[in-house]
């Protein structure tokens, strides 16, 4: 059965394959003085021509399969019977460049070419394996040879005039050019690059020549209008370059990108009014690239919060969303815009809006939560911590936010839980260790868990000695509770002496000191606090110790005063009602 069908390939392919005399040889007879071999291969017997013929097909089986290497071998053997087979080369070349050797290939492509010159695809496999090889100019000749001395190859003058521009031999590209417009009339492409040659050999009347041969062959294509616009342009001719613009919209107003030309051009004129608005009409065509518009933003980005420039990024952005509304990158730049022009309310609601559309933004929930917790919506920044964690379970950050807002709001229990899975997450990393354990310092002080309270100060310090807010706390916790009051003292001195005229710790140094009776050094520091600071638990803090010095009537004011301010302890209106100090 296999050789009955092998029989009847043999006969369709018999164009490719054919014996000695019919093909090889003939076209050798055909081609002599073409042929570099020194003598003819002696003609093949029957035999010899059908065994050939059955390594050929076979061959050409696993070509077709893409089994490279078992075609390779069997045209070996077909190439052993009959080297002088123009065919049999051409497919042990195409062959072996598919398998990667460009090397391999090369003499065998030749051979094909010197065998049958007149077979054009023989040509461009010897002018790949060149090219491929980087021997750019025996690739021109290849193409050169091809287009000269065969008909009906002119489609390959493109090919021979990207290897002239290869080895930037311009006069010979455009020579060639010249050539494929004589075949095919005026070609678009082939004036681009008439252009790009001009423009490179600084012949800009050519250039620009070649243009308005463009657009006179076709006055309604606008893509040759901003052509020549940004020919002009780059050829600082900004005028001209801005009459060819405004020609461009004429013929098509609705061109979102012929608006950006103009309004780069208008702005290169100064003209900053007129650029704007060709923008704005940009911008509000949802035809113009959102990738497009972002980039624009972002420059403007980069220029903020300069005033001059933000009402009209503010402008841009709002268009931008309105144009693209289901594109989550609109609302991301517009919040950006927003947050850099400091306004933090519409930037988290624009950021909310990209993470409605496409919530998989690590950042972007990241600038949700940071713009929660600075606007102090704490409830909000609950909400959108949970919500970005059902994204990024293992971001530690979002835990620290979603702790810290249930710190502040006093559900302590849920505080702890979610800092203490956050602080799991930091690993190794000691600024996120520091600011958890902060944060664990505070919440399970307010549970009265003192001893994990401390213990997380005590971690804070071991990676900041001198972290403000830990001695500060520690401290004046430490001293609530009449415990340790001697380290208490050396932190709370020690962020005194860094901070000499901050209220709050001048507070807390002398809360410490009340609590060991040093009363008048106590007196000495919450007078230079009083000073600077309307606050109520130091104002009340202050009368305490005036009572414990026995200036009682000097303490009642004091009580009167925080009471009066707001925001003193439970036990201040029992304190002036009674006129004496309850602990």
């Amino acid at each position: 059965m296999w050789k009955r069908g092998l029989t009847v390939v043999a006969a369709l392919c018999g164009l490719v394959v054919a014996g000695e005399k019919s093909y090889a040889q003939s076209e050798r007879k055909k081609e002599k003085s073409t042929v570099t071999s020194a003598a003819p291969s002696p003609a093949l017997s029957p035999q010899e021509q059908q065994l050939s013929e059955s390594y050929f097909l076979e061959g050409m089986k696993f070509f077709v399969l893409e089994e490279y290497n078992k075609a390779l071998d069997r045209f070996q053997r077909a190439y052993a019977i009959s080297p002088d087979n123009a065919g049999v080369n051409y497919k042990l070349a195409e062959t072996s460049l598919l398998l990667g050797s460009a090397r391999g290939a090369l003499p065998f492509a030749k051979a094909a070419v010197e065998l049958e010159p007149k077979n054009p695809y023989y040509h461009l496999l010897l002018a790949q394996i060149y090219t491929n090889q980087q021997q750019i100019d025996e690739a021109i000749k290849v193409y050169a040879r091809l287009t000269q001395e065969l008909p009906n190859t002119q489609q390959y003058l493109f090919n021979l005039t990207d290897l002239y521009l290869a080895k930037n031999r311009l006069d010979d590209a455009l020579r060639t050019l010249n050539q494929i417009e004589e075949s095919y009339g005026m070609v678009e492409e082939i004036s681009f690059k008439k252009q790009q040659i001009y423009l490179k050999q600084n012949n800009l009347d050519k250039a620009l020549k070649e243009g308005e041969n463009l657009i006179k062959s076709n006055p309604e294509e606008i893509r040759y209008l901003l052509a020549q616009a940004e020919i002009l342009a780059a050829n600082k001719r900004v005028p001209d370059a801005v009459k060819v613009a405004e020609q461009a919209l004429k013929v098509d107003p609705q061109n979102a990108y012929g608006r950006l030309m103009l309004a780069d051009l208008l702005q290169q004129q100064g003209k900053t009014a007129e650029a704007d608005t060709q923008l704005e009409l940009a911008f509000k065509n949802p035809a113009l690239n959102i990738d497009a518009k972002v980039k624009i933003l972002v420059d403007y980005i980069r220029r903020l919060p300069n005033e001059k420039v933000a009402g009209q990024a503010i402008k841009l952005a709002d268009l931008t969303t309105k144009a693209h509304p289901q594109e989550a990158k609109a609302f991301a730049v517009a919040g950006d815009i927003y947050v850099n022009t400091d306004k933090k309310l519409p930037a988290r609601d624009h950021y909310l809006k990209a993470v409605a559309l496409d919530p998989g933004h690590y950042k972007i929930w990241q600038q949700i939560v940071f713009l929660d917790g600075e606007m102090n919506q704490n409830d909000s920044l609950i909400a959108h911590s949970e919500r970005a964690l059902e994204f990024f379970p293992n971001q530690p950050i979002f835990w620290f936010y979603n702790g810290t807002a249930h710190l502040i709001t006093k559900n302590y229990t849920k505080a702890v839980k979610s800092l203490e899975y956050g602080r799991r997450l930091a690993g190794n990393n000691a600024d996120l260790q520091l600011q958890f354990n902060l944060q664990l310092g505070d919440a399970y002080h307010s549970l009265q868990q003192f001893e994990q309270s401390d213990q997380a100060y005590e971690n804070v310090l071991s990676i900041d000695p001198k972290n403000p807010h830990a001695l500060n706390n520690y401290s004046y916790f430490l001293s609530l509770r009449g415990q340790n009051l001697v380290k208490a003292k050396a932190m709370a001195g020690s962020l005194v002496a860094q901070y000499p005229d901050n209220a709050t710790y001048l507070d807390t140094y002398a809360w410490v000191l009340y609590k060991m009776k040093e009363y008048q050094e106590a007196k000495r520091l919450l007078e230079k606090a009083v000073a600077v600071s309307s606050d109520a638990a130091i104002i009340e803090h202050y009368g305490d110790v005036l009572y414990q010095l026995g200036q009682r009537d000097l303490a009642l004011k004091q009580w009167v005063r925080a009471n009066q301010v707001g925001g003193a302890s439970e036990g201040i209106s029992k304190k002036i009602k009674d006129k004496r100090l309850y602990e």
